[in-house]
C-alpha cells in the first residue's frame, strides 16, 4: 500500500478513535454530575422543556457542496455540551452580511463589518467561527484581542486569509471571552469537519434556546439544482436592527458578493426585520451568508435570479419564525397584521408598538382577549390613526370598528380564539394602502425566571 494511503487510514481512524472518546467523556460527565448532585441535577436537566411551539424535529437540509462543518465543547459557559463551531468554506466562496446597528455592537460584529467590506482574492477559501456562552460584547480592547487570536487561529489552522475568517460570540454581555478555549480545540474541530455536520452547528450556538432552528430550499437552476440550507440561534433579547441574533445561511449557488448582498439587504426588513420577543435589540446580532459556487447551475441570473431570491427569503423567512416559536417562556405564536396605514413607517410603529406592549403580550399568555390594551398601543405608537376609521379583527372576528366596539363581538368568542396557540391580531387604520406584518409571542413567567437568573 502506498505511504499516502496509510497517511489517510490513520488520519481517518485517529477521527474516529477522538469521536468516541468524546462521546464517552461526555457521558461520564453527566453521570458524574448526576451522582454529585442527585435529584438537584437532575432537576435542573427538566426544567429547560422544548418550547410548546417547537417544530416536531430538526429538517433535513441539503449538502452544501464547499462547506463543511464540526462543533465541539469547550468549556466557555456550559459543561457537557457543544458550544463552538466551525464552518470551513472553499476557495471561491463569496460572503454577504448584515448586522446590528447598535451603538455598542461587539467586537466581532465589528470586526465582520470591516472584513466583508474587503475585496476578497478570487481563489480564497474562508471560515466562521462561533461560541456560545459569552457574548465578548463591551470588553474594550481585550474583546478586540480575543476576536484576533481567535480568527487568526482558524487562518493558520485552515490555511486561508485572516482577513477571511469571520467570527461571532453570544452569550453574557461585559465579560471577557476565555479565548485559549477556543483556540486549544481548532485542531479537533478541523480534523472533524464534515459537509453532513450543519445540524451540529446549530446545536453548538444555542444559548436559551430550547431547540436548533434549521431551514432549506431548493432551486431549479439553469442546468442544475441550486441548494440553500441556514441555521439560526435566538430565543430572548429579539428585537432586530439591520440584522438579528445569529443566523448563517449557506448556497452552492454561483451569484456575485454584490448581488447575493443586495438580495440579502432587500429581504431583511421583511423577515428578521419584523419580529419581536422582548423588544431588546442584542449587541451581536449577525447575519452571514456565504455562496461556494459549487452548484453545477449556471451564475444565478434572469428568472432564476428572481426563484433564487424568493427562496432566499423563504429561508430567512422561515428562520425569523422559528426563532419566535423559540422565544423565552412562549406558548403564543402571534401574527400583527397591519394594513390602511398612511406609510410604511406608520404600519410599522404600530405593529411593533403592539408586539412589544408588555400589557398586551401578558393578556396573550392569559389568553384575555382585552382589545382595549391594543387600542392603547396604536394611541402611543406616534403613528396616524383615526379612531373612528379603526378596525380590530382577531382572526375573523371582527372586534372593533367605527370608533367603538363591534355589537355583533361576544367576549367568549374572543377568549375562545385567544387559547389558540397561534393568533392573528388585525389592525386597519383606513388611512392609505401601507402594510406590514410583525410576528411576536406572548410574555410569561417563564420568560422572567430565565432572565431573572440568567448569570447564574
Amino acid at each position: 500500500m502506498a505511504k499516502t494511503d496509510w497517511k489517510a487510514e490513520a488520519k481517518a481512524l485517529k477521527k474516529k478513535l477522538r469521536k468516541k472518546v468524546d462521546k464517552l467523556t461526555a457521558q461520564l460527565a453527566d453521570l458524574r454530575g448526576d451522582m454529585e448532585n442527585g435529584a438537584e441535577a437532575v432537576a435542573t436537566k427538566a426544567a429547560k422543556p422544548v418550547s410548546p411551539l417547537a417544530p416536531a424535529r430538526f429538517p433535513d437540509l441539503p449538502v452544501i457542496r464547499g462547506a463543511r462543518f464540526a462543533a465541539i465543547g469547550a468549556g466557555i459557559k456550559y459543561q457537557n455540551r457543544k458550544d463552538v463551531m466551525l464552518v470551513h468554506l472553499a476557495p471561491g466562496t463569496v460572503m454577504a452580511g448584515v448586522f446590528t446597528r447598535s451603538s455598542t455592537r461587539s467586537g466581532c460584529v465589528r470586526d465582520c463589518q470591516a472584513k466583508l467590506a474587503m475585496k476578497a482574492p478570487a481563489d480564497a477559501g474562508a471560515a466562521i467561527v462561533v461560541n456560545s456562552g459569552n457574548s465578548n460584547a463591551f470588553t474594550g480592547a481585550v474583546g478586540d484581542k480575543a476576536v484576533a487570536e481567535v480568527t487568526g487561529a482558524a487562518a493558520a489552522a485552515l490555511a486561508v486569509p485572516a482577513s477571511r475568517v469571520f467570527s461571532s460570540s453570544t452569550g453574557v454581555i461585559g465579560e471577557p471571552l476565555p479565548y485559549e478555549k477556543i483556540t486549544a480545540v481548532l485542531p479537533a474541530l478541523v480534523d472533524d469537519l464534515a459537509e453532513e455536520s450543519i445540524q451540529m452547528a446549530a446545536e453548538a450556538i444555542m444559548t436559551t434556546d430550547t431547540f436548533p432552528k434549521g431551514a432549506a430550499a431548493v432551486v431549479q437552476g439553469d442546468g442544475g439544482l441550486i441548494h440553500i440550507s441556514g441555521i439560526a440561534k435566538g430565543s430572548g433579547m429579539i428585537a432586530p436592527d439591520m440584522a438579528t441574533m445569529l443566523v448563517y445561511i449557506f448556497t452552492d449557488a454561483k451569484i456575485s458578493a454584490a448581488n447575493l448582498q443586495k438580495m440579502l439587504s432587500r429581504n431583511v426588513d421583511d423577515t428578521f426585520n419584523s419580529i419581536t420577543v422582548d423588544s431588546d435589540t442584542s449587541t451581536s446580532d449577525t447575519l452571514l451568508v456565504a455562496a461556494t459556487g459549487q452548484s453545477e447551475a449556471a451564475e444565478v441570473k434572469g428568472p432564476v435570479a428572481k426563484a433564487f431570491e424568493a427562496a432566499l427569503r423563504g429561508v430567512m423567512m422561515d428562520l425569523a419564525h422559528q426563532v419566535i416559536r423559540d422565544g423565552e417562556g412562549a406558548t403564543k405564536f402571534v401574527e400583527i397584521k397591519v394594513t390602511g396605514a398612511a406609510s410604511p413607517e406608520d404600519a410599522y410603529r404600530i405593529g411593533k408598538a403592539i408586539a412589544d406592549s408588555p400589557l398586551v403580550k401578558t393578556a396573550l399568555a392569559g389568553q384575555d382577549p382585552n382589545w382595549g390594551r391594543i387600542v392603547a398601543a396604536i394611541g402611543k405608537s406616534g403613528a396616524e390613526a383615526d379612531r373612528d376609521r379603526l378596525r380590530i379583527t382577531f382572526g375573523d372576528l371582527v372586534v372593533a370598528r367605527n370608533g367603538w366596539r363591534n355589537p355583533d363581538y361576544r367576549e367568549e368568542d374572543g377568549a375562545a380564539y385567544f387559547r389558540q396557540s397561534e393568533l392573528v391580531i388585525g389592525v386597519d387604520l383606513g388611512l392609505g394602502k401601507a402594510t406590514r406584518r410583525i410576528w411576536t409571542c406572548d410574555l410569561t413567567n417563564r420568560y422572567v425566571e430565565i432572565n431573572a437568573d440568567y448569570r447564574s
